[in-house]
């Protein structure tokens, strides 16, 4: 019997604020233009106090993914911790509205619902303030043997590295989805991540890891090389299928049998960067579950990228099966 879900996200659920704000404001508040900052709730309290009107949507890098997924026609599954609280709420309305399933169990005391808030410049770079709350307190038992052994790929994202318990959640989701047979997806993340996880992320691609998703900082950062193609050379020997995205130039998708370059595509009207690598990955799995070849998803990756980053926030905001349809 085919499994039910096509892919099962596991990530930090967090809802994203998003604003634009100039450059002045990012010096005014000492922050690094491109960066992502873990802020404590009174930080965040305080930062959002100076901000004008918002945005607020469910976000979370496989969220994400899930989130473009369900857009794209997939049956797609979601776990990940949220409070029982309004963001809370923000959060799990917009990842069902969208068609996926999502039923982890809120919990009801401590830390609030994670939040980002997403400070977006007029160059459309994004620099990201984030309270992890209630998103790190994912355990073991949030793994939902049923649900995780059900699913053709589980997607997991490198951000819940941090917290040991999120771990041993990762690694009893791995363990469930490799012994009936199923592939484990990995995003890297971000470089910050990889640099802190260095020795452990090695390990984890070299064992693990079926499908690996990186920009070129973090292969480059996770094999210790300033060639992007060395890095690519490296994770062939390990992983099954790696995609490389690599902004504006596209992709490079990595198999047993090949390297390519995916060429990008020219996007008129960039506003917001946000979630592009997110969407990217939504892309390139509905292509792989659907039997496209990699140097196909990687087209479908470059494409659905391309859309997200021509509006505010990281959630689709048209059909894109259709969109797929109509460009592909």
């Amino acid at each position: 019997m085919a499994n039910k879900f096509d892919v099962l996200g596991i990530g930090n659920a967090i809802v994203d604020i998003l604003i634009h704000v100039d450059d002045d404001f990012l010096a005014s508040e000492n922050l690094t233009k491109g960066s992502m900052t873990l802020v404590s709730e009174q930080e965040a309290a305080s930062l959002y106090n100076k901000l004008g009107q918002c945005i607020e949507c469910s976000g979370g890098s496989a969220a994400n993914t899930i989130a473009g997924l369900a857009s794209l026609g997939s049956n797609t599954s979601y776990i990940g911790k949220i409070k029982d609280d309004q963001l809370g709420t923000v959060f799990r309305h917009d990842i069902k509205s969208l068609g996926s399933d999502f039923n982890t169990t809120p919990s009801t005391e401590g830390p609030a619902t994670a939040h980002c808030l997403v400070l977006v410049t007029p160059d459309a770079e994004r620099t990201m303030c984030t309270y992890l709350g209630a998103c790190v307190n994912l355990t073991t038992s949030d793994i939902d043997k049923g649900v995780t052994g059900n699913a053709d790929i589980i997607y997991l994202e490198g951000y819940l590295w941090d917290p040991e318990p999120a771990k041993d959640a990762f690694r009893k989701a791995i363990q469930i989805a490799h012994a009936v047979g199923n592939k484990v997806a990995l995003s890297l993340s971000d470089p910050f991540c990889v640099d802190r996880h260095h020795a452990e992320f090695i390990k984890l691609v070299e064992n693990d890891i079926d499908i690996l998703f990186a920009n070129e900082d973090e292969i480059k950062m996770l094999y210790g090389t300033d060639d992007v193609n060395e890095a690519a050379l490296r994770v062939q020997k390990y992983c099954e299928i790696a995609a490389i995205t690599c902004g504006a130039k596209g992709c490079i998708v990595v198999n047993g049998a090949e390297i390519g370059h995916v060429q990008g595509r020219n996007v008129e009207k960039l506003v917001d960067t946000t979630g592009a690598g997110d969407l990217f990955a939504a892309g390139f799995l509905r292509g792989l579950t659907t039997g496209k070849s990699i140097g196909e998803c990687g087209a479908i990756g470059n494409l659905i990228a391309g859309e997200v980053i021509t509006h505010l926030g990281a959630r689709p905001d048209i059909d894109l099966k259709q969109f797929v349809n109509e460009n592909v």
